[in-house]
C-alpha cells in the first residue's frame, strides 16, 4: 500500500517544538489539567480515581462518555457513538470500513489531507470537489453532482473547514445529503470544529441529524481544548456502526481509562467549556480581522467557524519559502499553502493564547514590511 507523505503533519512535526511563536495551532488554547479540573469543579478527580484498577476499559467507550457525546446531537443515543483515538483515528476507521479498491470517493479540497489521501492509499478513485476563494470556499452542488458515478461509495466534507474556516450552511448540507442518498453513498463529515462559530447567532446541524447515510466524526482536541487526551468519536446510524465496531477490533481495544474519565467530565460541562472557548476565538477573530484589513499584502475570505483562516499573500515567493524565512527571521510558525496543494496561501490559527496571536501578528507585519 502506497501512502502519500502527510504534508501538514510533516511540516508541523519538524518545526512546532522549536519556534518561539506558534500561530499555526489548530486547537483552542489547550487547558492545563489544573485549569480544566478547576473549571469543572473536579479538583479531587485523581483522589477519587486512585483506587480504580487500570485495566482495559469499555471497548466502545464508557457508558457515561457515549451518553454525553450522544447528547451533542438531536437524534443519537449511546449506541450510535463509538469512541476512537482522536478524530484522525475515527476518520481512518470510516475509510478502513467502507472503502474498497475501485470505489469512487469524492472529497472537498482544500481540506485535511487525511480525508482524501487515505482513500487513495486504499486504491479508491478519488475525485476532488474544488473549493474556491471566489465562492467563499464553499462547495458547488452542481459540481458535486457531476462527480458522482455508479461506484461512488463515500462523499467527504469537513465542516467547519480546515484550512479555510468556511462553514457549509443548512440548505447546502441538505442538498449534499440528498445527493449521497440518491447515489447510495455515505456522507462523512469531519466535524472537529463544530460549535466554534464566529457569529453567536450562527449554527448548523450535524450530517447525522439530516440523513441516515450521514457519518460524523468529532474530536476533543478543538472544541473541548483537550488535545492531550487523544480522543475522538464517530456518530452514525446503528447498522453502519456495526461495520466500524467490527473493524475497530483490529486497530484498538479500549482507550485509556483516565482519558475516558476526563472526557466524560468534559461532555458533562460542554457549556462551560464552550463559553470559555467561544470567548477566545471571538476575541482573537476581531484582532486578526483588524490586522488583515490593515495589511495590503494579505487578503482573505473571513472565516465563519473554527479556529483557522486561509490567507492569500501578494509576495512573489513560494509559500514554503515564505514560511521558512518567517521562521528564520522572526521565529514565527505558519503553515504554507503548499501543504494543502494551494500555492500563495498561508494557514493561520486564531484559537491560541491572545497574547501569542498579537505577538505573532506583530512579527509577521515586521516581516512583510521588510519584503513589501
Amino acid at each position: 500500500m502506497k501512502v502519500d507523505p502527510f504534508l501538514v503533519e510533516k511540516w508541523l512535526n519538524k518545526h512546532e517544538l522549536d519556534v518561539e511563536i506558534n500561530i499555526s495551532e489548530t486547537c483552542v488554547d489547550p487547558f492545563t489539567l489544573g485549569e480544566f479540573l478547576s473549571l469543572t469543579d473536579r479538583e479531587g478527580f485523581f483522589e477519587d480515581f486512585s483506587n480504580t484498577k487500570l485495566t482495559y476499559g469499555h471497548i466502545p467507550g464508557s457508558p457515561s462518555l457515549r451518553e454525553g457525546l450522544a447528547g451533542l446531537y438531536g437524534n443519537m443515543g449511546p449506541e450510535n457513538i463509538l469512541v476512537a483515538g482522536g478524530a484522525i483515528s475515527a476518520n481512518f476507521l470510516v475509510f478502513y470500513s467502507l472503502v474498497e479498491p475501485g470505489d469512487s470517493v469524492i472529497s472537498v479540497h482544500p481540506t485535511y489531507q487525511q480525508l482524501y489521501s487515505v482513500a487513495k492509499s486504499f486504491d479508491a478513485n478519488v475525485k476532488l470537489l474544488r473549493l474556491r476563494m471566489r465562492d467563499g470556499w464553499l462547495p458547488r452542488i452542481d459540481e458535486l453532482a457531476g462527480l458522482v458515478d455508479d461506484r461512488t461509495k463515500l462523499i467527504v466534507i469537513n465542516n467547519p473547514n480546515n484550512p479555510t474556516g468556511s462553514l457549509i450552511g443548512t440548505e447546502t448540507l441538505h442538498a449534499i445529503a440528498e445527493i449521497a442518498e440518491d447515489s447510495g453513498a455515505y456522507l462523512l463529515d469531519d466535524e472537529s470544529y463544530r460549535g466554534l462559530y464566529v457569529d453567536p447567532d450562527e449554527s448548523v446541524p450535524s450530517v447525522v441529524e439530516l440523513s441516515d447515510r450521514g457519518i460524523a466524526t468529532g474530536s476533543f482536541s478543538k472544541t473541548f481544548s483537550l488535545t492531550g487526551l487523544r480522543l475522538g468519536w464517530i456518530a452514525a446510524d446503528k447498522p453502519i456502526m456495526k461495520e466500524f465496531e467490527d473493524r475497530r477490533d483490529y486497530t484498538t481495544i479500549s482507550n485509556g481509562m483516565i482519558d475516558d474519565a476526563i472526557a466524560s467530565i468534559a461532555v458533562e460541562n460542554v457549556n462551560l467549556i464552550l463559553k470559555r472557548n467561544l470567548g477566545i476565538i471571538r476575541t482573537n477573530y476581531r484582532i486578526l480581522s483588524e490586522w488583515v484589513e490593515d495589511e495590503p499584502l494579505i487578503e482573505w475570505v473571513p472565516p465563519r467557524a473554527g479556529t483557522l483562516a486561509f490567507l492569500k499573500y501578494k509576495l512573489d515567493m513560494p509559500s514554503e519559502e515564505l514560511c521558512r524565512r518567517l521562521l528564520e527571521e522572526k521565529s514565527v510558525l505558519l503553515v504554507p499553502g503548499s501543504c494543502f496543494d494551494m500555492e500563495r496561501f498561508l494557514r493561520i490559527g486564531f484559537g491560541n493564547n491572545t497574547g501569542v496571536l498579537k505577538e505573532g501578528l506583530s512579527r509577521f507585519k515586521e516581516f512583510l514590511d521588510h519584503y513589501r
